[in-house]
């Protein structure tokens, strides 16, 4: 399964990136609001330090509502760095962007996913990524990891070549559940990977193995010194 982080952050990704744990990052434009990153100029700017930063699919997502305009954005974006996979939301205009984007060889993720059926139609309409949102299912009492298994499930019947990107990841036991489901890659805020790495019984172990190698330290140098002779 591959791990991105979903931030605009360089200094987060750069440490996630340094940890070997990283695959790709995913960005939206409320995480670049985020970092102060405003005006096309800019943007581009980041997205390049991005793609210098990760060794992987780095997400980029359209302003644009329309089709012609989700047509000449994305193929702005993907002409940014090979990196680059254009975020279009799911609309019937996003459908028809995607099916055109995929003859130009710009890979798409679809985002803004909600349901199994749309789901489909991204797989159809040639997304490259499905982006299900599973912690915004959950807010609104819809079960976002059932919604997956049934995406995951679909495509397995119909061996659709697009993968499910878990989006909307909101702790470390949605990352485990979606693992077990078998989707192909998660993303996830920088908080939830960090909080992955930690387990209260792991620093607990460590303590206790660094208190007992100092106390035979300090065992053994006080029997060397009670052996000098005088």
């Amino acid at each position: 399964m591959k791990v991105f982080v979903d931030t605009a952050n360089l200094a987060q990704i750069e440490e996630l990136a340094s940890l070997g744990i990283l695959d790709g990052v995913t960005t939206n434009p409320t995480l670049l609001a985020k970092e102060g990153v405003a005006g096309k100029q800019a943007r581009i700017r980041h997205y390049q330090k991005i793609c210098e930063l990760v060794n992987g699919d780095v997400s980029a997502e359209v302003l644009s509502t329309t089709y012609e305009d989700m047509l000449r954005e994305a193929q702005e974006l993907a002409s940014i760095h090979p990196s680059i996979v254009v975020k279009i939301p799911m609309t019937e205009a996003g459908l028809q962007a995607m099916r055109t984007l995929k003859s130009q060889n710009i890979r798409t993720n679809c985002t803004l996913v909600f349901s199994s059926g749309q789901a489909l139609l991204a797989a159809k309409a040639g997304a490259y990524y499905v982006s299900p949102f599973i912690g915004r299912l959950d807010d609104r009492t819809q079960s976002g990891i059932q919604t997956l298994q049934e995406i995951v499930e679909i495509y397995r019947n119909y061996q659709f070549s697009t993968q499910v990107l878990a989006a909307s990841i909101r702790s470390p036991l949605h990352v485990v559940q979606c693992a077990l489901i078998g989707v192909d890659a998660i993303t996830a805020p920088y908080k939830v990977l960090k909080e992955l790495v930690r387990h209260p019984l792991t620093d607990l172990g460590l303590e206790k193995f660094l208190s007992d190698y100092r106390a035979i330290e300090e065992e053994a140098t006080s029997e060397a010194k009670t052996q000098v002779p005088s």
